[in-house]
C-alpha cells in the first residue's frame, strides 16, 4: 500500500470526505503524521471500504 502523503492537502481532502459520508466526526478524521493505518482503519470502519480502496479515493480528491 502507498504511503497517503495527505501533508498540506488533508484539510482539503478532509471536507471532501465529509461531503461523502456526513456521519464522519472529526475524530474519525484526525490525522497525525505517519499514523495513515489508524486514519484509514477508522475509515474504514465508518465507511465499509476496503485499504486500498480508501488509499485510492483520498488521493482521487486530493
Amino acid at each position: 500500500m502507498d504511503k497517503l502523503e495527505l501533508k498540506g492537502t488533508w484539510n482539503v481532502i478532509k471536507g471532501k470526505v465529509k461531503q461523502a459520508y456526513a456521519d464522519l466526526t472529526d475524530d474519525d478524521l484526525r490525522y497525525e503524521e505517519g499514523k495513515d493505518d489508524e486514519l484509514l482503519g477508522r475509515l474504514q470502519q465508518k465507511t465499509g471500504k476496503g485499504k486500498d480502496e480508501l488509499v485510492k479515493w483520498l488521493k482521487s480528491l486530493g
